[in-house]
Order: C-alpha cells, then structure tokens, then sequence
C-alpha cells in the first residue's frame, strides 16, 4: 500500500508518496537516485558538464538541450581584473551567471586541458560546493538553485603548476521553470571557454616547434591568415576566442608541412567587431595571437 509520509534527512524534508514494502522499510531508493542532490548541500553528481564523454543535466532533468553560448556568462578573475590567460600556480576567482536569471536555477563546471585531463584545482566560494576526485566540478548549493537574489556563482580556481596550453571550463545550467516534475520543460544550456595558454608561450616550449607565427585580418573577403615556420608536420586546428574566454569558433585545417604554412579561415559572418584571440595548434602544440575584426 502507499501512504504519504514526512521523512527528514539531513536537514531536508521531503514531503510524498513513498511505497511501503512488507519489511517495512521505506523505497526511497528511486527518489534520492534523481533528487540526491538536494539532500548533500546542493549540486549534482560528478561529470554532468556536457565535456567530452560526459553527460549533462538531462541525466536528471527532463528538458531539452541548447547551446548556452549567449546564456552562460562565466569569467575568470584576477584581483577584479578579467583575464583572458592564465599563469601557471596564480589563484583565480571564477563567475558564473546566466543572463536570463532565471528563478530557479543550478550549474556544473569544470576545467580541462587539452587532453581531457582537470587543469589545476577548484575551492568552493559564494554559492558553490565542489565534488569529483581526480577531476573536480563546481556546483550550486541547495539555497542559490532557489534563492532569486541569487544572480552569479562564484568559485576559486588554482591554474595548473605548469604551462599545460589553453584550459576549458566545460559549463551546464540548468533554467528550471520550477513544476515539480523531475525537470520536465526544464531547458539546460551547455557551453566551452577557453583561458589561453601563458602569451608568448605554448605547451613545453613551442619555440622548438614554430616560430614566426602570425595572424591577420582581411576586411573586404571576412578571412583571417595564419603564417608560421613550423619544425614538425602535424594536424592543424584553430580555436578562436573573444576577450571574455568565450569559444567562438573551433575548426581542424588540414595538416602543417615542415617549413613555411600559410592557411586562410573564412569566418562566420555574424562576428563583431573587436578583438579576438586565435589559439592554433600544430598536434597538440599551441601557438597564440590576437587580431581585431573590423568591416
């Protein structure tokens, strides 16, 4: 038989219809598998940021999933000076808001490097606990998923000991429209953004791989032009950046010859004018620059 019970855990009550089995112990299994979260402070579990070979908050909540480009606003801090760049053992402050703000809201986020591994360390901070083992991921708290003079997420990053090339925060809200309903309607937005390796450095010392590296801008044709002398042969890939870390664009461009490369990029025609910084890569070696798009 079913019969509506108050159970208290944790400092949490939950109000429901639990069935009742002939031991007479309580099947709640089901219920904390997909609302245990709320019953440990806050948060998810670990590996729900929509990187690779992870899940996202769909694992739990039943909406659809969207970019969150536009949406997830996330900034690292040094001081109170944004940065764009990291360097190697430097404390960083990390924000996160959601530009609709909605009433009930919640986030996973975590950093890797470029092969997939966590890039330094995170502390919880304002709003936010942390979880995971080898990799760490920072969380909202029971009380901001529903507190709407909640507007940012903030938390502390370590970056990595070394120059390990760009991190990227992989980033997944959740817009709760607050029904009740294991998450049905909810709508979760995924996003990447890049902090650049250390300027004028790349990943154990590039200056023995590339050198001469450069980039331009081609108003009248929307292009941009890489040039470098490079040492090895490899595969080639770009990733573009705007001045709040945000990933705009990725793409692969072929191989990297020993000797003088020259490759052209058409960009999308919905860029701003501004500055942008191109992270390009032979294999797994990252050369950087910043160049300005102006029609």
């Amino acid at each position: 038989m079913k019969k509506n019970y108050i159970l208290a855990l944790s400092g949490v009550v939950l109000v429901g219809a639990l069935s009742f089995q002939k031991s007479g112990d309580f099947k709640v299994e089901k219920y904390f598998a997909k609302h245990g979260h709320k019953l440990s402070g806050g948060g998810a579990s670990a590996g729900l940021t929509g990187a690779p070979t992870e899940g996202n908050c769909t694992s739990c909540h039943s909406g659809s999933v969207q970019s969150g480009a536009a949406e997830n606003v996330l900034t690292v801090l040094s001081g109170s000076t944004p940065v764009t760049s990291y360097t190697p053992g430097q404390n960083y402050t990390v924000t996160l808001l959601m530009s609709s703000n909605p009433a009930k809201k919640g986030f996973q986020a975590t950093a890797w490097d470029l092969s997939n591994t966590m890039a330094g360390t995170f502390t919880a901070g304002t709003n936010t606990l942390i979880n995971g083992t080898v990799k760490k991921y920072a969380n909202h708290t029971s009380l901001s998923n529903e507190d709407t003079e909640v507007t940012a997420w903030i938390w502390n990053w370590t970056a990595p000991a070394t120059n390990v090339g760009d991190v990227k925060f992989y980033v997944a809200t959740n817009k709760a429209n607050n029904n009740g309903a294991a998450g049905s309607g909810d709508v979760i937005y995924t996003s990447q953004h890049i902090i650049s390796a250390p300027a004028g450095a790349g990943v154990e010392d590039d200056s023995d791989v590339a050198a001469d590296f450069k980039v331009g801008y081609n108003g009248e044709s929307n292009t941009v032009k890489f040039s470098f002398n490079s040492l090895i042969a490899g595969e080639m890939s770009v990733n573009i950046v705007d001045l709040n870390g945000r990933s705009v664009f990725f793409g692969n461009l072929g191989n990297a010859v020993v000797g003088e490369n020259v490759e052209s990029l058409k960009l999308p025609s919905d860029y701003k004018n501004g500055i942008y910084i191109a992270n390009f890569f032979v294999n797994n070696n990252a050369m950087s620059a910043k160049f300005m798009v102006q029609r």
